[in-house]
């Protein structure tokens, strides 16, 4: 990817590395806490909340309760999504 976008703006290698790492780090930094990111026509990272419940350990056959938690989501935009859903070129 860091290739593909060098070469296609002229931006060197490493320019191009540091600042995609610099915007996944902020990504994750305001999931951590608990912001949500918006990128227009691409798509939202969005941290969801899943409830408590009660799962199974199947090797020693017990009820265990998993205790309600946060987890990190990607919801495509509209635009994002329709134009892969209709894509003829993914094999």
């Amino acid at each position: 990817m860091i290739a593909i976008i060098s070469e296609k703006t002229g931006i060197a290698k490493v320019d191009v590395l540091v600042t995609l790492e610099a915007f996944f780090k902020e990504v994750k930094d305001s999931l951590y806490e608990g912001e949500n990111v918006y990128i227009r026509g691409f798509g939202s990272f969005i941290v969801k909340k899943r409830a408590k419940k009660i799962g199974r350990n199947i090797k020693k056959n017990i009820a265990i309760e998993i205790p309600e938690h946060h987890i990190p989501y990607f919801k495509p935009a509209k635009v994002f999504f329709e134009k892969v859903k209709n894509s003829d070129n993914i094999k």
